[in-house]
């Protein structure tokens, strides 16, 4: 994940605090715990395949509560919990209770659609710390997607009751040629309804995302829609608005913003490529961990075809310090060994090789380029220089 928003602080800092440098990898994953594959809706991007209907052999209260007591000894501190529909897992209120009273960051993935006055009230009584909710485009664009006519309304709904409980509640979308136009308008309902973060997500290929993959955006569009953002959360910035902006599943995000800055913020270069550089890029297996609904441990949710291990057969703390996974082992391994485009990338620090989802889907190879990367031949071969007189920004 890419928090904009973070780094555009870098490049403007009489805007406010500049943000300190992201956690030692040493701490605990980032997890992102799919407690239920029940589904109200059937989405064209689906990573879990989720459908309405029950899903036999999910983790117990209790199986989730042992798993969650060996997370917190191993330092993990977020938990996202998500689906399916979460909010149908009857006990999720019970187990949001527990993640808050241990300490963990707690946030709750949903698209929104079951969220009514009673259902708000019961998510701010829960104290959970963020709602996402998914969103593909304005009104029918949205619904084509979620495949239910009336979607968007009931997910717009949701946001703005969440909104009134005081909840801090931002806004998911995920960016294909078919919706691709409609993001200025998404833009501008993010700001209308004043959401508290905007998670722009490129599309992965796992799961219908693969099946659709026809689908994805071409480079331009990609790289219209990143110059859109970065103008947003300039915009933000610089006006003192602590609204997230956040990107997900393109690493080449990170590569992209230090071209762009160093056209527009050319004297803050240098900063701003250390502080990429200590971000790290894709961090799948290292900082971000995935759970599924039948305890199955993932490198992160897109690898729903690829477990690490259970943890009803071992401990999610034994199962993530395991190198003997040959993914697992090169996605731990700095620098990735990737081939292709990203093995001769000049800005490999950044990016870290991109998501190695697509990759394995359209080559077989775990290694291969990532065909997601919309920067150009010649923007992976260069790094860009304030003068010719600058320090090398591939220095340390």
């Amino acid at each position: 994940m890419f928090r904009l928003s973070h780094m555009m602080r870098v490049l403007v800092p009489s805007a406010g605090a500049v943000p300190s440098a992201p956690p030692s990898r040493g701490s605990g994953p980032v997890v992102i715990w799919n407690l239920i594959r029940r589904c109200n809706l059937a989405c064209r991007h689906c990573y879990s395949l989720s459908a309405d209907t029950d899903f036999k052999g999910e983790l117990s209260f209790d199986e989730v509560a042992g798993v969650m007591a060996d997370l917190q000894d191993f330092g993990v501190r977020a938990l996202i919990l998500s689906g399916g529909e979460p909010l149908l897992r009857p006990d999720l209120f019970e187990i949001a209770a527990l993640a808050k009273a241990q300490g963990f960051f707690v946030g709750l993935s949903s698209n929104g659609t079951l969220i009514d006055a009673a259902m708000a009230r019961r998510i701010a009584e829960a104290r959970f710390d963020y709602v996402g909710i998914s969103l593909d485009g304005i009104g029918a664009t949205h619904d084509a997607f979620r495949r239910r006519e009336g979607a968007f309304d009931a997910s717009l709904a949701g946001l703005r009751l969440l909104g009134e409980a005081g909840i801090k509640a931002g806004l998911r979308f995920t960016m294909t040629e078919a919706n691709a136009a409609h993001l200025p308008a998404m833009l501008d309902l993010t700001r209308r309804e004043q959401a508290g973060k905007f998670y722009f997500s490129h599309l992965n290929y796992a799961g219908r995302g693969n099946r659709n993959r026809g689908e994805d955006a071409f480079a331009a569009t990609t790289r219209q829609a990143m110059d859109l953002l970065f103008e947003a959360a300039l915009a933000d910035v610089r006006d003192g608005n602590p609204r997230d902006w956040v990107t997900g599943n393109n690493d080449a995000d990170g590569v992209y913003f230090l071209l762009w800055a160093a056209r527009r913020f050319p004297e803050r270069l240098p900063t701003l490529a250390r502080r990429l550089r200590a971000w790290g890029g894709n961090a799948s297996g290292v900082n971000v961990a995935n759970i599924d609904n039948l305890g199955h441990v993932h490198p992160d949710t897109m690898w729903w075809t690829h477990s690490l291990g259970n943890v009803r057969d071992r401990p999610f703390s034994e199962i993530w310090r395991d190198r003997s996974d040959p993914l697992m082992a090169g996605l731990n391994q700095r620098p990735r060994p990737v081939t292709g485009r990203c093995g001769g990338c000049r800005h490999l620090a950044i990016c870290n090789g991109n998501t190695r989802t697509r990759a394995f889907q359209t080559s077989g190879d775990l290694w291969a380029e990532d065909p997601g990367c919309y920067l150009t031949d010649a923007e992976i071969a260069t790094l860009p220089t304030v003068s010719q007189d600058a320090p090398c920004l591939s220095a340390p």
